[in-house]
């Protein structure tokens, strides 16, 4: 896709673009939660050395797996036009569908804190992989659903798989459905071409929902939901918080002007101040 942006931005031909795929550690190692073994880091470590040592000229991310707290020497250039950002649910029409104690797949902390919140009977239990694979582990009967987000599911012409759940019932991770693009901060000429093929919109979205991920110091541990949206020069934020079995849970949103940093910030106070305990101490480091 960020290929085709460019050639078409530009006028280049596709042999123009190489694409030089890397394979990240988070791809290798499929057993275990990202937060035991290094975190989101291992969906970028690889992608940042090749970066930095002049291998690549650009980075393509699923921004929701990208840490808050970059190196002072990539930035994030441009993002692509964002894709649905809700979750669907595969294997039942509805979360009120599912069997009493049904195992739902997903190795998301947000995900399973939040199935927990809307119905405590159910069993979330760890489930990694590519679609296929999770998609073969359902079929084999390992879990009753899984949920994957819409956007993964779209681009890989899944399109009618699964139920998509509404945002007021399941708010998304910060940043789900946006493919982000990052190059060198001292690389002008990347960053420019970079720069005719980002989506305003959506930059200025998933760059308000991350300033809310840096303000709480929110981690892989910490199950966190937030969704920016703009009305012409306005922004709004929608956050939750909730604790990791999902009994405890804050909410609330914000209002400001697009260029006003201090939205997110203003809301991560909110939120922790009104937080109980045992959603507290996830957050604020």
């Amino acid at each position: 896709m960020v290929q085709a942006a460019l050639c078409a931005a530009h006028g280049w031909a596709e042999d123009d673009v190489m694409i030089v795929p890397i394979r990240t550690t988070g791809d290798r190692v499929q057993d275990r939660a990202l937060a035991e073994i290094g975190g989101k880091a291992l969906w970028t470590k690889e992608l940042d050395r090749a970066l930095l040592d002049g291998e690549i000229d650009c980075a393509v991310h699923s921004m929701k797996d990208v840490e808050t707290i970059r190196p002072d020497a990539i930035r994030i250039a441009a993002m692509l036009p964002r894709a649905d950002v809700r979750d669907r649910l595969i294997g039942a029409a509805s979360i009120e569908a599912l069997p009493h104690g049904a195992r739902v797949g997903t190795s998301s902390p947000r995900r399973a804190a939040q199935l927990r919140r809307l119905r405590p009977d159910l069993r979330p239990m760890l489930f990694r992989g590519n679609v296929d694979t999770r998609l073969a582990k359902l079929a084999s009967g390992e879990v009753d659903a899984t949920l994957l987000a819409a956007a993964g599911l779209d681009r890989l012409g899944r399109a009618e798989i699964g139920a998509a759940i509404p945002t007021d019932v399941m708010l998304p991770a910060p940043a789900q459905g946006a493919v982000g693009i990052e190059a060198r901060t001292a690389d002008a000429r990347m960053l420019d071409r970079l720069a005719a093929i980002s989506h305003a919109q959506t930059l200025a979205c998933v760059l308000i929902e991350r300033a809310l991920l840096a303000a709480l110091h929110a981690d892989c541990h910490s199950p966190v939901a937030g969704l920016a949206t703009l009305e012409g020069d306005q922004a709004t934020i929608r956050a939750e918080l909730l604790s990791e079995d999902g009994s405890a849970h804050v909410t609330g949103d914000a209002y400001g002007d697009i260029a006003d940093p201090g939205i997110a910030g203003a809301l991560a106070e909110d939120l922790l101040a009104r937080a109980p305990p045992s959603v507290r101490r996830l957050f604020a480091g």
